[in-house]
């Protein structure tokens, strides 16, 4: 595929630039009704690990999971799918058996990774072993990732919508049929996030800002679920800081859809080159103590966010759950667990 076609694509990604398809599609999945208990189950903030979850050992992972299930966080989100990462589905089983309260999300599992009578078997039977404690988050990826792994990426809103139609179709086999596990879609721009709205529980944002999340909320409306992540680095150091900072979003600015995103925004060329600017990076990538991160948050929340997944940036994932504890107390006082936002 070359450059261009795979920034033609991902830019679709985004969602803005794609025509809906001419034919009648099949009725759209109702909403769950509970959407406001799934709110309340996820409470205000979370946790998103990835690639240093996905590096871990099984038992370093469990020890993790009941770490953050004992400190009170409402949800474990974890990356899945692209390289070097684990497959997602069985990653949230492990996540799931060890611990008791924590919400599992997956953030994201990719429509290009398994089928979608896989995905809608899987998230169910999920959901049946683990009642209201697993939210499957589902995503179109990356061009240049679905190429490493050797499929062909598609239009990716119309890929996404016939994926849901697919899942839609399926005849779980249990007797009482269970119910199936609330979905979120990873959405960035207009297009993909109304399709979050009609045929989904809401939508997971990523590498984004309460700027965002407030155009998102405003084609959202206010029933569905709004869950951002938010990347911190727990260092009062500027310059170490942001170093860090800029390590983490070096990836994320080599991949069109997001560039494009934060064009959307009003950022430019400049604010990209050198690996970002230091007003990009602090509004990707807040940092210092505990009340400034905590504050970043409350600015999600203020423009629409239900539920802010925090992500800190460590080498480890001993370190990042060392990070959570020291921010405990600044981010899960302002609300009990399961309290409303």
């Amino acid at each position: 595929m070359s450059d261009q076609q795979d920034q033609a694509d991902t830019r679709q990604s985004g969602e803005s630039s794609e025509r809906a398809p001419s034919p009648v599609s099949p009725a759209p999945r109702p909403r769950r009704a509970d959407t406001a208990d799934l709110k309340r189950r996820l409470g205000p903030t979370g946790v998103w690990l990835g690639y240093t979850l996905a590096a871990a050992p099984a038992d370093t992972v469990r020890q993790a999971a009941q770490d953050l299930d004992r400190l009170g966080y409402g949800a474990l989100w974890f990356g899945g799918d692209g390289p070097g990462s684990k497959e997602a589905i069985s990653q949230a089983a492990i996540l799931l058996s060890a611990t008791q309260r924590t919400v599992v999300a997956t953030g994201i599992a990719s429509i290009w990774s398994r089928d979608a009578l896989a995905a809608a078997t899987a998230a169910t039977s999920l959901a049946e072993a683990w009642p209201d404690r697993f939210l499957l988050g589902l995503g179109v990826s990356h061009a240049k990732l679905v190429a490493a792994r050797g499929s062909e990426y598609r239009k990716p809103l119309t890929a996404m919508r016939s994926y849901l139609d697919a899942m839609d179709a399926v005849d779980f086999p249990s007797e009482p049929r269970p119910a199936p596990a609330p979905r979120v879609l990873a959405a960035l721009r207009p297009k993909m996030v109304g399709l979050a709205r009609d045929r989904a529980d809401g939508a997971h944002t990523y590498f984004t800002t309460p700027a965002h999340t407030a155009r998102v909320r405003a084609t959202l409306g206010t029933a569905p679920l709004l869950a951002p992540e938010q990347a911190v680095v727990l260092d009062t150091d500027p310059r170490r800081a942001r170093a860090t900072a800029r390590d983490h979003m070096a990836r994320y600015l080599a991949l069109p859809n997001y560039v494009n995103n934060l064009r959307e925004l009003g950022w430019d060329d400049a604010d990209f080159a050198d690996g970002g600017s230091d007003a990009l990076v602090d509004a990707i990538v807040p940092w210092g103590g505990p009340g400034t991160i905590a504050e970043r948050l409350r600015e999600h929340r203020d423009a629409g966010a239900d539920h802010v997944a925090v992500q800190p940036l460590a080498a480890t994932l001993t370190a990042q759950v060392a990070a959570l504890r020291e921010l405990a107390p600044a981010l899960l006082g302002e609300a009990p667990r399961g309290a409303g936002t």
